[in-house]
């Protein structure tokens, strides 16, 4: 109940709404290129992540080898940067008041995940 009550709460106050809006647009953008169609699967599974972030986390997805690390390089030179650093600024932002520093570390937590989102999954928290 209150992973419930913390991603309603992320939602309306912790930004997760403008976060996967911005994952949202690089998805779309990568899913118009064709070629990165991988890419915007990923984003859309971070986008899905960034609306519903407590209680779930990502894990390192088996198999995952060398084609999907170099992929994570284009990532981050293509949309990683910038969403990493919209975690990083929204993160920031929230820890400055006492009540948003639950959502400030949500935010910290998906800067990785802005970072190399592919070769990883997303899977409820134990």
């Amino acid at each position: 109940m209150i992973r419930f009550v913390l991603n309603v709460l992320w939602l309306i106050f912790g930004g997760g709404i403008v976060l996967a809006l911005g994952y949202f647009v690089a998805a779309v953008i990568c899913f118009v290129l064709v070629v990165t169609i991988p890419f915007g699967v990923a984003s859309l599974r971070l986008a899905g992540y960034s609306l519903w972030p407590f209680g779930r986390t990502l894990v390192a997805k088996p198999g995952a080898g060398v084609p999907s690390g170099l992929a994570n390089v284009l990532w981050v030179l293509l949309a990683g940067w910038w969403l990493a650093l919209s975690h990083l600024l929204a993160g920031i932002a929230l820890c400055v008041t006492i009540i948003g520093i639950p959502f400030g570390i949500a935010n910290f937590k998906l800067v990785p995940a802005a970072f190399w989102p592919l070769g990883r999954e997303v899977v409820e928290a134990p």
